[in-house]
């Protein structure tokens, strides 16, 4: 196994990672900032106030996303073993 080998395989994953992070904390980011915005226009400066909201937008987004997320986990696994042979070797 190269160091190039290792490399890319580094760079899949953390492409594979942010694939599979970034909708979940976009989606979160913009609700923690809506909610952030309407606290500071009714001065409710209560700090768990944005915890509900944000719970429920995961859970909306991994119901909605997560099947697609879940395939693409089970492909990138799938090829990656499917190439050990050739990693190794």
């Amino acid at each position: 196994m190269t160091p190039e080998t290792i490399s890319a395989i580094a760079q899949d994953t953390v492409l594979i990672s942010l694939k599979l992070m970034g909708p979940i904390l976009i989606a979160s980011l913009v609700v923690g900032l809506l909610v952030s915005m309407f606290q500071a226009a009714t001065s409710i400066q209560e700090q768990t106030l944005t915890f509900i909201p944000k719970l429920a937008t995961i859970i909306a987004v991994l119901m909605i996303a997560g099947p697609g997320m879940l395939q693409m986990l089970i492909d990138y696994f799938q090829d990656l073993m499917r190439d050990i042979p050739t990693l190794i070797g």
